[in-house]
């Protein structure tokens, strides 16, 4: 009879973590509430992104400020940062597409080879090799997607920069 009243009162009672745990798994099963993370994360990188963007555009116009006649260099550091800035916020967003995808490639692999009959050590192993292959396989290709975007904004920024700062001396 004693244990049965002192139960309910211990904070870490069986019932209590079933039911948050529970309230936890319902909430996370909603697709609004992925879609909300996604936006909140996004909105986050973005803002950030945003501010420094913000930071190398002032920096730019401080050091082309005093002598319009002088070097490209300005002009190419701040393209570089802005196309390494533009390239990030690529591979961030396409890892957000690739990881779902590589999931379900690599369930759907796991789960044709336990349909083979393979045994479970050897599934496990298999698993494992899968794994490390994908991994590396979207790895090289969010980098080289990844570079090649932040090339593209980096020439672009800096005939953009160039053409600006010519702009304002005439």
């Amino acid at each position: 009879m004693e244990q049965q009243e002192q139960e309910p009162t211990t904070p870490t009672s069986p019932t209590t973590t079933s039911t948050s745990y529970r309230l936890f798994l319902i909430i996370m099963s909603k697709r609004r509430t992925w879609v909300c993370l996604f936006v909140l994360v996004y909105a986050i990188l973005l803002s950030s992104s945003w501010n420094f963007i913000e930071s190398i555009l002032s920096w730019y116009k401080l050091q082309s400020q005093p002598s319009p006649s002088s070097s490209g260099w300005p002009a190419l550091y701040a393209s570089v940062l802005l196309g390494a800035v533009c390239g990030m916020l690529s591979m961030v967003a396409a890892l957000a597409v690739a990881v779902p995808a590589t999931l379900v490639i690599w369930i759907t692999v796991v789960v044709l080879l336990a349909f083979f009959g393979k045994p479970r050590t050897t599934l496990v192993i298999e698993g494992r090799k899968i794994t490390r292959e994908i991994v590396g396989f979207v790895f090289k290709i969010l980098l080289k997607e990844g570079n090649v975007v932040a090339a593209v904004c980096a020439v672009l920024g800096y005939f953009a920069l160039v053409k600006r700062n010519s702009g304002d001396v005439e």
